[in-house]
């Protein structure tokens, strides 16, 4: 399973919840590209979704 590392502030939103890309339930967490995201539900998805052989 992946595991994130967002122990960095920019991962947390505190001007409020958004509701998350991949469950829409509410979420401060942010993902690298600023989407409201729940690091466990990001895990998953990058789980879910391995990268191919000729992504770069």
């Amino acid at each position: 399973m992946a595991l994130l590392n967002w122990r960095s502030p920019e991962h947390y939103d505190h001007t409020g919840d958004k509701p998350c890309v991949l469950c829409d339930k509410p979420t401060p967490l942010r993902s690298d590209r600023g989407k409201p995201v729940h690091k466990v539900c990001a895990e998953a998805w990058i789980d879910a979704h391995p990268p191919k052989e000729n992504d770069k």
